[in-house]
């Protein structure tokens, strides 16, 4: 049973495998040849298979002891990562959560710019569209999509949700369109780029028009051209000329800035929710999430 090996015997097979040398493994982990020896035939006698093929002074991994090796490396790794946080000297590690939309579009350049300028602080982010995920307690901030309010996290308005169509300018003017003259009802006749609605407040094509104008869905409902699985997605479609997306306007004020990405028509949506920045309400955050936390919040108006 693998509840009877000594830990110390994995060890030992990592060191005899990496080093395919008895002698050097013994080295390595300041024990003897023999020693190293027993431990290796204590553990193939564990198992009931031989792990290593002795031919003379060299060895080799048989088929089995090559599987047993790369199960017991990743688990060591995966040991030596974990513990990485817990020694002396390490920097504080900090746990953000958010949503793929707001980790692949605004994210990004906001946490290289916080990580050039705090060195010492390990940022971890965890992506999720999981409303579980984005408010699990074992991080230290996040970032859901959210009307305000939530029971154990204190939320800082982010990003408003405001909907407005926009597409690429190559995509304008290969479709001869007048970008500021588009009503919603010429929606219909474009290249719709829409993305499967996860959360159940999310608004696609279809909803936002019900909302902006209920009398464009009289002629003919929207047909998408293109559906993607996220929203991060369906907008780099759109980036690469291929339709028409719903833009978040905040979340994509960089592309609009930028002019990689320009609004159709002066319709817009505001949904009432949007994207927040949350502390914990019941437990003290340390100093570097709060640190991460007010240089998230000063970049909000910058693209």
């Amino acid at each position: 049973m693998l509840a009877h090996i000594p830990l110390e015997a994995f060890r030992v097979f990592d060191a005899a495998c990496r080093h395919m040398n008895f002698s050097r493994a013994g080295r390595e982990l300041n024990i003897t040849q023999a020693a190293v020896s027993r431990r290796i035939k204590g553990l193939e006698d564990h198992l009931g298979t031989q792990l290593f093929a002795r031919s003379g002074k060299n060895l080799a991994l048989t088929p089995r002891g090559e599987r047993l090796f790369q199960r017991v490396r990743a688990s060591l790794d995966y040991l030596e990562e974990s513990l990485e946080p817990f020694r002396t000297g390490a920097g504080q590690s900090i746990s953000l959560a958010a949503s793929g939309s707001v980790s692949h579009l605004w994210l990004g350049p906001r946490l290289r710019d916080f990580s050039r300028d705090n060195p010492d602080v390990a940022l971890r982010l965890v992506t999720s569209d999981s409303p579980a995920d984005l408010a699990s307690e074992n991080n230290d901030l996040v970032i859901p999509y959210s009307a305000g309010e939530h029971p154990r996290w204190t939320l800082t308005p982010l990003l408003a949700e405001t909907l407005a169509p926009v597409a690429s300018p190559d995509y304008i003017a290969r479709k001869g369109l007048d970008a500021a003259a588009i009503v919603p009802a010429d929606l219909i006749a474009l290249d719709l780029i829409d993305y499967e609605r996860f959360n159940a407040n999310w608004i696609s094509f279809r909803p936002w028009l019900e909302r902006v104008a209920p009398q464009a869905l009289r002629k003919a409902p929207p047909r998408p051209h293109l559906t993607f699985s996220t929203y991060a997605l369906a907008i780099d479609a759109a980036i690469s000329g291929d339709g028409v997306a719903l833009g978040s306007l905040d979340l994509l004020a960089a592309a609009l800035a930028e002019g990689t990405l320009v609004q159709l028509g002066e319709t817009r949506l505001v949904t009432g929710y949007g994207y927040h920045l949350g502390l914990p309400k019941f437990r003290t955050s340390p100093p570097e999430a709060l640190r991460l936390h007010d240089s998230l919040l000063a970049s909000r108006a910058a693209p």
